[in-house]
């Protein structure tokens, strides 16, 4: 697109490419930058599966950036003019984007700023709300289809049995020594922690014999199992985790030296929430404090990256609040044909953050450098603004509506998490690339002024940049 624009300007072939690495070529870089901080938050988490992912995901956008870098000058070389130029215009469509809808919104915006900043604030705002109900499940034999002959048997076990029994909790107790649970203080313990649990309103049912399947061959090491009356990710099971390890193991009163330990399936899922989300919120911290000082250095501006971050956390609350509200309330959910589920995959918020995060800046990158663009040849901020806004509005647009076509394809599928995943990346991008990046973020910068372009000169220093011009 930019290529086209300087070819339009009359410049060379030549010429025109190495303008478009300059400006184009460089929000390249920038944005995939954005997006490989984003997807690295995987690579950083202490869980097998996710670094996997995480380092695919980093791996496609820096290849990206090379291939942007190097063979889209080249292939730009290749085709020319004759090869770039539009072939099919719509009826009616504007050749000059200054005169088209992109043009009319931009100046529509700069009237009332900040009747847009507010109704727009206002609708993303109630959009992050529901958030607040996130609830996350480590997963549940219920977000998978039912046609299966082995779930069909799967569904028969549990009605008879019970959920629990499926995918019961397991406590190991290691004596340290052979012949040691069958000592009389440790027998005892563990009597009175079977009586503790068959009090405890979650267990169905609680099984242990000093003898069989319950004791190993040394008798060191015994084991009680411990079915539950809900499946083993619902929040009941949960909170039963966290009662065994910490009253009721405690309170059996095992002898010095004796280890008691909980795992199995709920207490595997509890683990498996703890290890992610403990890990999660640093990680956070450390992939916006990169993102800012990235975005420091492409806008040029103290400002604007703090804004570029506000306002993609609240894209990604927005996405979270809507899991909330179309799994978990139920909203549409016939319509749609998706599950009705009163939890999120563990996994759901972590992946949509980490791709989230990186998307949005990829957007805001191509908008704002142009932005900057306009400004650092002398336009003033209502002009740069409204500049940026019609010469991206069109791009932005075309890149969400691919990548809303693309992830709205795990919808289709019939496990809960994917629909989930797939639910929360289409309607995130969508509202990124409409609401924030062509409402709010225009809106905002022409509240700011020229604050939006402050930069002071020891910043510049720092991450060696040109201080931005005064006016």
């Amino acid at each position: 697109y930019r290529f086209r624009e300087e070819l339009a300007r009359g410049k060379s072939k030549d010429d025109a490419i190495v303008r478009t690495m300059q400006t184009a070529g460089r929000a390249v870089i920038f944005s995939g930058g954005a997006v490989a901080l984003g997807l690295a938050l995987l690579v950083a988490m202490p869980l097998p599966f996710m670094r996997m992912l995480g380092v695919a995901g980093f791996l496609i956008p820096v290849v990206s950036i090379v291939a942007a870098a190097t063979l889209q000058p080249a292939l730009l070389s290749f085709y020319g003019r004759r090869g770039t130029a539009r072939r099919r215009i719509l009826p009616g469509e504007p050749t000059d984007p200054e005169r088209g809808m992109w043009a009319r919104l931009a100046r529509s915006i700069m009237a009332r700023p900040a009747w847009y900043l507010v109704v727009g604030a206002a609708v993303l705002v109630a959009a992050a709300a529901p958030a607040f109900w996130l609830q996350v499940t480590p997963g549940s034999a219920y977000g998978i289809p039912r046609s299966p002959q082995s779930v069909q048997g799967f569904d028969l076990l549990q009605r008879h049995v019970g959920p629990g029994a499926i995918a019961p909790s397991q406590i190991l107790i290691d004596s340290g020594k052979a012949e040691g649970v069958t000592a009389p203080e440790i027998q005892a313990a563990t009597v009175r922690l079977v009586a503790a649990l068959r009090a405890d309103p979650e267990v169905a049912s609680a099984l242990y014999a000093p003898t069989g399947r319950f004791v190993d061959p040394t008798k060191r090491y015994a084991q009680i199992i411990v079915a539950g009356h809900h499946d083993y990710g619902f929040p009941e099971e949960q909170a039963f985790v966290r009662r065994l390890r910490d009253s009721l193991i405690p309170g059996a009163k095992f002898p010095p030296g004796t280890i008691v330990q909980a795992g199995g399936a709920a207490p595997q899922g509890v683990d498996f929430l703890h290890q992610a989300y403990s890990t999660f919120v640093p990680l956070i911290a450390a992939v916006l404090v990169l993102t800012y000082f990235l975005l420091l250095r492409a806008f040029r501006s103290a400002l604007l990256p703090l804004k570029a971050v506000l306002l993609n956390l609240l894209s990604v609350g927005a996405s979270y609040g809507l899991l909330v509200v179309v799994f978990k309330w139920g909203v549409g959910h016939s319509l749609l044909g998706l599950y009705h589920f009163g939890q999120v995959e563990g996994w759901i918020p972590i992946f949509l953050f980490a791709m989230l995060f990186g998307l949005s800046m990829d957007y805001e990158v191509f908008l704002v450098t142009r932005m900057r663009e306009s400004w650092d040849d002398g336009a003033d901020n209502v002009t740069a603004v409204a500049h940026g806004l019609e010469r991206t509005g069109r791009i932005i647009t075309a890149a969400a509506v691919i990548m809303c076509a693309a992830f709205a394809g795990f919808m289709v599928g019939r496990i809960v998490g994917l629909q989930e995943f797939g639910l929360g990346l289409a309607v995130a991008v969508f509202v990124d690339a409409t609401l924030v990046r062509s409402i709010l973020v225009p809106s905002l910068m022409a509240v700011l002024g020229r604050w939006n372009w402050w930069l002071p000169g020891w910043a510049a220093r720092v991450v060696r940049v040109q201080p931005s011009p005064r006016r």
